[in-house]
């Protein structure tokens, strides 16, 4: 140890720490959850990328495809397969630093063989990516090929996209860079041209061109696919402050939010969260599959592992789960369209977030806890939540409100029918 006493300098850490961004899920962040398959949360189930999970049984039958995948794209580009290796070797330092406790044996004996998975796991994906944003398959695969054609793509998508985003599973983008600078052999490749390719998959390929265009990218290449998907969707999400707030208890539920006065809204014009004037606006999330609580609990784990990532995706999970205690919670918001539903049932829907935010922690830093504030205040004045049910139970029907009327028009005129017959007792 005092040996390494040099190792303990300040800037030597901090260049040591930033170096890392593929991380292996340790277990007791797999034991937050206690679902009984919290393990297939944190692994692949179709295709292995990177050296964490090469050479898995499950994943052997798609190793084919992606050395099928190389040859079609050096055929294709018209250069010796050499020049796709050498571009590879040429950043291998800076790929093998990227993936945190890696074993030695890829530094030294195996080095050519994470080579190898680089470059095969590279061209995999970018032909799966291509393919999918152009919405049509290489024409130099057979039309019925499993993989490589557009029944394939299609069918495959959800499976490898939610692989894609594992945080286990990643894969440096600077790699699918060098692939392709080689594969157009031209200097004009940029960054923002992978990132755009990266994220048009992983969120929604199917979106017009125009709402692509419109999506958030960085003109600094990504780390990997699932640090562009959490840039993306924190983008949604409002970001930490630089000030301690004060800590506020867990809010009420949307349904009791609704009986205090306080209107559930979709952001409009800005994606951020926010509470002014008794209305509580909030993004819009959708919960189209299966696989959507895999890739938020690979989300949160990449923000708890990676600290620049920041927790804005972490903070977003848990006042979510604040505001859903049922399907009742559920179905309110979708019909305020800040939920877009996809699966079989409203419960399962609120499972989905109850079970997400369990062992996580609010920053102190973030500005939920103001809206957290301003809404707690709200709802603890009596009178907000009987002149909310008032308003909920006479004037939503015209005619509950017209028979609120003619009654106190009659409780009226019955009190003055009263006063006039004493007075007139008293005073004829």
């Amino acid at each position: 140890m005092e040996k390494r006493l040099v190792e303990t300098d300040l800037f030597g850490e901090m260049g040591r720490w930033s170096k890392p961004s593929i991380y292996q899920v340790p277990e007791w962040v797999k034991n937050m959850t206690t679902d009984s398959e919290q393990a297939a949360y944190y692994r692949p189930l179709l295709v292995s990328l990177g050296p964490f999970h090469h050479g898995k049984g499950h994943l052997a039958d798609m190793e084919e495809h992606k050395e099928r995948a190389v040859l079609h794209i050096v055929k294709r580009s018209g250069k010796p397969l050499s020049e796709f290796i050498t571009a590879i070797e040429g950043v291998i330092d800076e790929l093998l630093d990227a993936y945190d406790n890696l074993e030695d044996k890829w530094r030294k004996a195996e080095r050519h063989l994470f080579v190898k998975i680089m470059v095969l796991d590279g061209c995999f994906l970018l032909e799966m990516l291509k393919g999918v944003s152009d919405k049509e398959a290489p024409r130099d695969y057979a039309t019925n090929d499993p993989v490589f054609s557009v029944h394939g793509m299609l069918c495959l998508w959800v499976g490898i996209r939610c692989d894609m985003l594992v945080i286990e599973n990643q894969i440096p983008l600077l790699a699918l860079y060098k692939l392709e600078e080689i594969w157009r052999g031209t200097a004009l490749l940029s960054a923002r041209d992978i990132n755009n390719l990266v994220l048009n998959f992983v969120w929604d390929p199917l979106e017009d061109k125009d709402k692509q265009r419109d999506r958030i990218v960085d003109n600094k290449l990504c780390l990997h696919p699932l640090d562009i998907y959490h840039k993306h969707f924190c983008g949604l999400h409002p970001a930490t402050q630089g000030t301690k707030m004060k800590w506020e208890p867990s809010m009420h539920c949307a349904v009791e939010l609704k009986e205090a006065g306080i209107h559930l809204r979709k952001c409009n014009n800005t994606n951020v969260m926010n509470y002014k004037s008794r209305v509580l606006s909030l993004p819009t999330i959708s919960i189209a599959h299966d696989g959507t609580a895999k890739i938020f609990l690979n989300m949160m784990a990449f923000e708890r592992l990676h600290s620049d990532a920041g927790s804005e995706a972490t903070d977003y999970m848990i006042f979510m789960d604040n505001i859903i205690n049922s399907e009742r919670d559920v179905a309110l918001l979708r019909s305020k369209g800040i939920i877009k539903n996809l699966l079989s049932s409203d419960k399962e829907v609120a499972q989905l977030f109850n079970n997400l935010s369990r062992g996580a922690v609010l920053n102190p830093y973030s500005r939920l806890h103001e809206i957290r504030r301003k809404v707690n205040a709200h709802c603890g004045r009596p009178w907000n939540r009987c002149w909310a049910i008032f308003r909920y139970t006479y004037m939503r029907n015209p005619w509950a409100f017209i028979s609120l009327v003619a009654a106190a028009i009659l409780l009226i005129a019955t009190i003055l029918q009263t006063i006039y017959s004493v007075m007139g007792f008293y005073k004829p």
